[in-house]
């Protein structure tokens, strides 16, 4: 292990394993609700469409709002956090989501509602990769640290897998606005333990602000989303679609061109070397990309194809949720001891047979039936996550946890955004025509999981090769050195 890897990039003393123990905890707390907020929306999303009179790119901007900012801005605030202080971006960020979560509440439109999402969206930049880099930072041996992510990134799953479920309680009992509200007093908590129990720490070299680089990477996000998103209203080849997609192929090649020549860059592209972190990063990106278009889709389908209340579709996704209590520290575990590439091929063969299974729901499938390919879906999640984490951060300097975590954290943003974005995209037109031409319209999207299944499936044997392993080596040697 590398000697940045050994010694803390602050001054601060080993806590016991007490304060470690919560540390974690409460790291998980500020990634339960940030994550949440991804998929607790979208069982939500006919109860704003009715109150709030919207139309479907509104409900996809509602979900891809949310993100697209994270993903477009976690990667300053992961390098803001080694510079300033973890901690103290952290507490900032839990401030801002409680805020934004307070202002949904109360959004009287949904153009209110969309930029209230995006403010919620811009303390979760603050928490999501600062609570990763807090955790890699806290246990410091590789076994401790890898059964520490484990769980951290059990949790994330486990959020994203019970968002609709506590959703649908929410809003069936106190209506679509709870689901924001019940942020606030969770986002209380976490702050006020956040001032007692979490060290601060830092890299012990601070990136310089990256503005050009920024400013480039939400170009990027932000004309593909939009370009997906209305593209159904516009048409693929509308001067406008076109030329959105020309800037976001411009917007990326200034981008790699700029970062490849400033020396301290936003984007560590140095880093994208290691193609055991290059394809954690892909592999997220795929991954999520297939859970947010099924959970797009899925709300939907149990609720307007179905006509089940709220509550009852939330509950129908239990299935998805089990799996990965029962599943994700035991493949936390089996990282620590065996490496990623077992934990992948499982995710990637669940997303894959889920989506060719889902090619048979129908509006009068069984429902035991549609809950067996649910539970796929949950295997799936909770197989993902671990393997995903522990790859992008192993091999790198500590001093760089917050960048790297905040790039993983990206491609699992912008998979989810280009998820929602592509499924609505999809199923546009047929939303409003319900029962057979809603699930043949589905089709489509189901191809596009069992695709990226099987993607993922061969990531995990290309980044567990030799020749993968050694290209990790020499960049984790290489990015020790301070820049010239």
């Amino acid at each position: 292990m590398s000697s940045s890897l050994r010694s803390p990039t602050a001054a601060v003393g080993d806590p016991g394993p007490r304060r470690k123990s919560l540390v974690l905890a409460i790291c998980c707390l500020s990634i339960v609700v940030v994550v949440m907020d991804i998929s607790i929306v979208n069982v939500a999303l006919p109860a704003m469409r009715r109150d709030l009179g919207a139309s479907e790119s509104g409900l996809q901007w509602t979900v891809d709002a949310y993100t697209l900012v994270l993903a477009a801005f976690l990667v300053l605030a992961g390098s803001t956090a080694d510079r300033f202080g973890r901690r103290r971006i952290f507490m900032c960020g839990l401030a801002a989501f409680g805020l934004g979560s307070l202002l949904c509440g109360f959004a009287p439109g949904i153009g209110w509602l969309i930029a209230a999402r995006a403010v919620q969206a811009v303390g979760g930049t603050m928490l999501n990769p600062v609570a990763m880099a807090i955790v890699a930072n806290t246990y410091t041996g590789a076994a401790e640290r890898a059964r520490a992510i484990g769980v951290f990134t059990s949790m994330s799953g486990l959020a994203l897998a019970l968002g609709p479920i506590v959703g649908g309680c929410l809003v069936d009992t106190f209506g679509w606005r709870a689901v924001f509200w019940v942020n606030v007093p969770i986002v209380a908590v976490a702050i006020v333990c956040s001032a007692l129990y979490v060290p601060e720490s830092r890299a012990g070299r601070a990136r310089r602000f990256d503005p050009v680089g920024q400013v480039l990477i939400v170009v990027v996000l932000g004309s593909v989303v939009y370009a997906i998103i209305e593209s159904g209203a516009l048409g693929w080849t509308s001067w406008p679609i076109l030329g959105l997609l020309a800037l976001a192929a411009f917007g990326t090649a200034g981008l790699i061109g700029y970062e490849l020549r400033r020396g301290d860059p936003l984007l560590e592209l140095r880093l994208f070397r290691s193609v055991p972190f290059s394809s954690a990063i892909v592999t997220a990106l795929l991954a999520l990309c297939g859970f947010g278009a099924f959970l797009f889709v899925t709300t939907q389908y149990l609720q307007d194809v179905r006509g089940l209340p709220p509550v009852t579709a939330g509950l129908c996704l239990l299935p998805v949720g089990v799996p990965v209590l029962l599943v994700s520290r035991r493949i936390g575990r089996m990282v620590g001891a065996r490496g990623p590439r077992l934990p992948l091929l499982i995710a990637g063969g669940a997303l894959a047979l889920s989506g060719g299974l889902s090619l048979g729901l129908g509006p009068d499938t069984p429902l035991a039936a549609v809950l067996a390919v649910y539970l796929l879906f949950g295997v799936f999640v909770g197989a993902v996550n671990p393997p995903i984490s522990n790859s992008a951060i192993s091999g790198m300097p500590r001093s760089m946890a917050g960048l790297a975590g905040a790039l993983a954290s990206t491609g699992r943003q912008a998979g989810t955004t280009l998820g929602v974005a592509v499924a609505g995209a999809v199923m546009g037109p047929h939303l409003a025509g319900g029962g057979a031409e809603f699930t043949g319209a589905a089709h489509g999207v189901w191809w596009l999981v069992l695709a990226l299944g099987a993607g993922v499936a061969v990531l995990a044997v290309i980044a567990s090769s030799a020749w993968a392993r050694g290209t990790a080596v020499r960049v984790g040697t290489a990015t020790e050195a301070p820049h010239s």
